[in-house]
């Protein structure tokens, strides 16, 4: 064994989202004294240039690059072996369905232990990636530790076979040095009307076009709000061409990925959610850390965060109605959402310390090296 363990984190990145800052998280939280962290992601047409690299090379370690010839290149097994063993790689840690099965065979051949994160799980409709993402959980049942981000997640699992023994719960954590950061400095963008804000992935289960239907009812009868949306995925395109179809379309806006997206988050008067599945949404965390109020669908993961009428508001899920209803007074009770806000910053500070969860993690991936 290394003096210090050697932990290779692997994910197969489209992107800059919750998975990829919560690998930064953790890994920038670890005492280099304390394990040593490297990244490997695979190469692939849609994953140039990658924001996690940058940020992981400049803050965390070193990183790896492994191209893939096509969407499921099973020769990055043997790139993944090839990489463990000339950098004595202790453990391998998996993130996202094709990371999870390329990685749990890697590690099976180069024998050594393989802990997988999931960080959450996709409603898709497509039959081919509900059978990708089938085959991922199955690689779950083959990890040394299976380690959901949240309790709703850890009974998911469990309808996959994994082993209760090979079960373990990390209470998730979120790095929140840089979210305190841009709170307490000075404001840095400026606005004419109150800013209602989403930041994530445009995917079917952020179910986006709820959060469109409730702002464009609205608008009907008030003219002092926008809708700014940060983040980028498959269902941009669509949702950009039904915005343009409402009366509400001049003020919403898509701005894509966004390297100050926490200076946004900042500007929101209120941060909404219509998600129909969530693991504990990492945007979520930075909303309630940086005091922003919250309307969101009560869902497993969102209620982690979110306790209504305490750190933020909750309606029934699909009760587009109730939720437009708690916008508006967040909107209009700028006490009632300062309370919530500041009620929010110290639930996530003592419960979602990314410092408290790298611990935990460290403890695990010594408790299997030793095994």
């Amino acid at each position: 064994m290394n003096q210090v363990p050697h932990i290779l984190q692997f994910i197969c990145s489209t992107g800059f989202y919750g998975a990829e800052r919560w690998i930064l998280a953790l890994c920038k939280n670890t005492s280099p004294s304390s394990a040593k962290h490297s990244l490997a992601v695979t190469l692939e047409e849609n994953s140039q240039d990658l924001e996690l690299v940058k940020h992981f090379k400049a803050e965390c370690g070193e990183t790896v690059e492994l191209e893939m010839k096509n969407r499921f290149d099973l020769r990055v097994i043997d790139k993944l072996v090839t990489y463990i063993k000339q950098n004595n790689v202790d453990i391998i840690h998996t993130h996202g369905y094709k990371s999870d099965i390329l990685g749990v065979m890697a590690a099976k051949k180069a024998k050594i232990p393989v802990v997988v994160t999931p960080h959450g799980f996709e409603n898709a409709a497509d039959f081919k990636l509900r059978m990708f993402i089938w085959l991922g959980c199955q690689a779950m049942r083959f990890a040394d530790s299976v380690v959901p981000l949240s309790p709703q997640l850890l009974e998911d699992v469990k309808k996959y076979g994994v082993s209760p023994q090979n079960l373990v719960y990390i209470q998730n954590g979120v790095d929140l040095s840089e979210v305190e950061k841009v709170r307490e400095a000075p404001k840095k963008l400026t606005k004419t009307k109150k800013r209602i804000g989403f930041i994530g992935q445009m995917i079917s289960r952020k179910n986006i076009k709820d959060i469109l239907d409730i702002f464009n009812h609205l608008c009907v009868t008030r003219q002092d709000i926008e809708l700014v949306l940060l983040g980028d995925g498959d269902e941009r395109i669509q949702l950009e061409k039904y915005a343009q179809s409402l009366p509400s379309k001049q003020d919403i806006h898509f701005l894509g990925y966004r390297d100050d997206r926490l200076d946004y988050l900042r500007s929101f008067d209120l941060f909404v959610m219509t998600s129909t599945l969530e693991g504990i949404p990492r945007c979520l965390m930075e909303a309630c850390a940086m005091g922003t109020p919250v309307a969101a669908y009560d869902i497993p993961g969102i209620d982690q965060l979110v306790m209504h009428q305490s750190t933020g508001l909750l309606a029934k899920l699909g009760d587009k109605e109730t939720l437009s209803g708690y916008w508006e007074a967040l909107l209009d009770e700028p006490g009632l959402a300062m309370q919530y806000g500041n009620k929010a910053i110290e639930y996530v500070n003592e419960h979602y310390a990314a410092k408290r969860m790298a611990d935990e993690y460290l403890a695990l991936f010594n408790k299997l090296i030793k095994h």
